[in-house]
């Protein structure tokens, strides 16, 4: 072997290792993507921050001309959009509140435990995230929409349930009312809600390519939760057993599930895993198919 494969071999792992090392165990607050102007605490982030930053609690984030992703608990993410503000009131896995200080911001919960205790509140209102689903806070407006999904939403004393295509907003000596949006509208007009689907289809791919790593190389499987991917430097969420859909209807996967007997290459047919056929590499993709 030449000098300089050697060389380039040895480089290749050393940047690997780097990469590795770079993230801290995943916790509520983790910052997981940034883009533009971001800073935590007065200190500015940059996409080397990813996977190593995050928030404690009392930690301030804010954004000017950016956005950034923040991870809750597993397969819960929060998306903060430009010119807005949040504060890590807690971290627990089983307690965690954020409060929108003003500013937007899109949550994403593709899982949701009975255990689980995620709030955020934005003016004068305070959300409970009762069900998996889509839901956007708004603080200059005090006003929570649910696209998919079902929250407990409170403002002093007075607690009302908000489900899909519903939304709450705060007036002044009015009582609580829940009213129907524009879904459809709403998705096409909110330049987060598309941030937000772009996102959440990188984090499928990176969660199908980390559930393919740990199938050929066994050792880094530990249940549901967050892995990190270097190659890809981003969090990728596994869920424990089977494949998940995120409400914006892209895939997150188990090892589990892609150690299926058979599967599918349209058109011509069933093949086991580790075989391929006519040119076609073995693969998985979505429920499972070669695409």
């Amino acid at each position: 072997m030449r000098l300089g494969t050697i060389r380039a071999g040895l480089a290749a792992i050393v940047g690997l290792s780097v990469s590795a090392l770079a993230a801290v165990p995943a916790h509520p607050g983790t910052i997981n993507y940034v883009e533009g102007t971001v800073a935590v605490d007065g200190r500015s982030l940059t996409s080397s921050s990813i996977g190593s930053a995050d928030l404690q609690p009392g930690s301030v984030l804010k954004t000017e001309a950016g956005r950034a992703e923040v991870l809750l608990t597993p397969g819960v993410f929060l998306r903060v959009g430009r010119n807005s503000e949040i504060r890590l009131n807690s971290e627990g896995l089983t307690d965690t509140r954020v409060a929108l200080n003003h500013g937007v911001a899109l949550l994403e919960a593709t899982e949701i435990h009975k255990e689980n205790n995620i709030q955020i509140s934005d003016g004068g209102l305070t959300t409970t995230v009762e069900k998996k689903g889509l839901y956007r806070f708004d603080a200059d407006r005090s006003s929570v929409q649910v696209f998919d999904g079902q929250a407990g939403v409170r403002h002093d004393d007075v607690k009302v349930e908000v489900k899909k295509g519903k939304q709450v907003v705060e007036k002044e000596n009015a009582p609580l009312k829940v009213e129907k949006f524009n879904r459809d509208e709403a998705k096409s007009s909110d330049d987060l809600y598309q941030w937000s689907n772009l996102r959440s289809k990188y984090l499928s791919e990176a969660s199908l390519a980390t559930a393919q790593r740990i199938m050929v190389q066994p050792g880094g499987w530990y249940g549901a939760g967050w892995y990190w991917n270097p190659w890809m430097s981003t969090y990728s969420w596994l869920p424990g057993v089977g494949g998940l859909y995120s409400p914006f209807g892209y895939g997150f996967y188990s090892p589990r599930y892609l150690y299926a007997p058979t599967y599918i290459v349209p058109r011509y047919r069933v093949v086991r895993p580790g075989i391929s056929y006519q040119g076609m590499r073995p693969g998985w993709g979505m429920r499972g198919r070669i695409r």
